[in-house]
């Protein structure tokens, strides 16, 4: 990631900060839309509080993005646990742009196409760090929030 690229992922995110309640709520309308078969995943869910999780996740990858080396565990744990929750490589791609959606409806014309590039890159670089932990992970690993 580039420094520009650390700029706008970080200027757009605290534009999606007063919005979280409503943006996290957008992601998982919008995953459900176009990505039905996940819904059971989240069956025993309290959905509010999987909202807040979700920008909190996000708020601690903005907050570190320009150190991976010190982020890397974390998102590869994060991989770990998903492994427990039956969530495969397949589930990445809607995620992915479930996530671009939202913030393209949070964001209106401040979503441009340098702001998309870089989310783009970042959830893809984060999202292959997750699979191969998930890869990695021991069968059977127990999912725990």
């Amino acid at each position: 990631m580039t420094p520009d690229q650390i700029t706008l992922i970080r200027a757009s995110f605290d534009k999606v900060r007063p919005i979280s309640e409503n943006a996290a709520a957008l992601f998982y309308g919008r995953l459900f839309e176009i990505a039905p078969e996940v819904r059971p995943l989240f069956k025993a869910a309290d959905m509010p509080e999987q909202g807040r999780k979700l920008m909190a996740t996000l708020a601690v990858v903005v907050n570190g993005i320009d150190d991976l080396p010190a982020l890397l565990p974390a998102v590869e744990r994060l991989g770990a646990r998903h492994a427990g929750y039956g969530v495969t490589d397949e589930h990445f791609a809607p995620v992915g742009a479930a996530l671009i959606w939202t913030l393209e409806q949070g964001l209106g014309d401040g979503f441009t196409p340098d702001t998309r590039e870089a989310w783009v890159t970042a959830y893809g670089a984060l999202a292959g760090v997750m699979k191969d932990a998930m890869k990695a992970a021991p069968a059977g690993t127990e999912a725990t929030a």
